[in-house]
């Protein structure tokens, strides 16, 4: 699993007939930054995924890519490579909150 924010949504009005009626997000995965391992950056590219579970536009999500994406419910037989399995509620990085950060 990975970490992503939903930076968006994709909408495909034409598509393979199994993915209709599937909500489509764009998410850009996030990685732990190495010279400060408590806040977060973008990873450098952006994913397509399908949404399982209602997630909005800049959530923090856990996603699954490739053949562990098909192990999602309901998606065994859809084309699929990315698939979001999570909305975040916190993270702690070396015992510290990084999400949701401090206002």
């Amino acid at each position: 699993m990975f970490l992503a924010r939903v930076i968006g949504s994709v909408v495909s009005t034409k598509k393979d007939e199994a993915m209709k009626g599937r909500k489509l997000l764009l998410l850009r995965p996030l990685l732990v930054d190495e010279a400060n391992p408590t806040q977060f950056r973008n990873g450098a590219n952006t994913i397509v995924g399908v949404d399982t579970l209602g997630a909005g536009l800049d959530e923090l999500v856990l996603f699954c890519q490739g053949s562990s994406a098909r192990q999602a419910t309901g998606m065994k037989s859809l084309p699929v490579d990315a698939v979001v399995v999570g909305i975040v509620d916190t993270v702690e990085v070396l015992n510290q909150k990084v999400y949701p950060p401090k206002k």
